[in-house]
């Protein structure tokens, strides 16, 4: 059966954790090194077993300990080729990841890592590259959004196909317009290019869920924007305007943004 742990999900870093019985990977270190390490012994992981990492984008937040994890570790970085330049631009990322142990991504190419068959696929976000995960292991499957302005059409697609949904609700709109954020960062956070709220995270799961989706994560909430209650409480709305009862029809929960959430088992 697959494990999935968040180990951090928002602004001050984000890292996912899947693991079968004999392998594990990672999707994005934006999260301290050390706090890995310890919240790994609590739960009783060994970051030994990974073997692959995957990364969204290049965002200090994604990818502050990629390098230092690869270098420790010995452990390839996926990335598209944009992501991997913008990684070594990145002045947040002491540790530049070798060039041994760069791997690389193609959206919408499919590739096998050990147990997991990985798909990148393109999400619109202000960063060099951007990709989304649909990954298939221990006959099921996992979906990640992170980091998307809008939904596109090849979003719905690989919404559409999945069994364990990890998406973002990162604002709420009207706490955006009357915050105290400058004009400028107002515009990109509610901009195609910047971060999806909650009311259009709840409109892209009712119109593109399948019968199959069980388990909706919301990740990569705003600590100054949004609320775990909220973020909640507005999916949970809009699904019931189109019929869907979440702790009935789905199980809906929402990702801690700086202490693990998890372990849940995915069949």
């Amino acid at each position: 059966m697959l494990k999935f742990i968040s180990f951090g999900s928002g602004s001050s870093g984000n890292c996912y954790l899947l693991a079968t019985k004999t392998d594990a990977l990672l999707i994005d270190i934006g999260v301290g090194l050390r706090g890995l390490k310890k919240a790994c012994r609590d739960y009783g992981v060994s970051l030994s077993s990974v073997k692959h990492v995957l990364v969204t984008h290049d965002h200090a937040d994604h990818i502050k300990s990629v390098g230092a994890f690869s270098n420790d570790y010995q452990v390839p970085i996926y990335a598209t080729r944009e992501v991997h330049d913008g990684i070594n631009r990145n002045y947040c990322v002491v540790k530049k990841v070798a060039t041994e142990l760069v791997g690389l991504v193609e959206k919408g190419k499919t590739m096998q890592l050990g147990d997991f068959t990985v798909t990148p696929f393109a999400v619109p976000h202000d960063s060099a590259d951007n990709v989304g995960y649909f990954i298939e292991a221990e006959g099921t499957n996992f979906c990640l959004i992170t980091d998307a302005g809008r939904v596109t059409d090849e979003m719905k697609q690989y919404i559409c196909k999945a069994r364990h949904l990890v998406i973002e609700a990162n604002h709420d709109i009207e706490m955006v317009q009357g915050g105290p954020y400058p004009q400028f960062l107002k515009e990109r956070i509610l901009s195609g290019t910047g971060h999806l709220n909650n009311h259009d995270c709840g409109v892209a799961i009712a119109e593109n869920m399948s019968e199959q989706l069980k388990n909706v994560w919301l990740c990569h909430l705003s600590e100054e924007n949004n609320h775990p209650e909220l973020a909640r409480k507005t999916v949970e709305s809009v699904l019931r305007s189109y019929g869907i009862i979440a702790g009935v029809d789905i199980r809906l929960e929402v990702l801690k943004r700086t202490t693990p959430t998890g372990p849940f088992e995915l069949d």
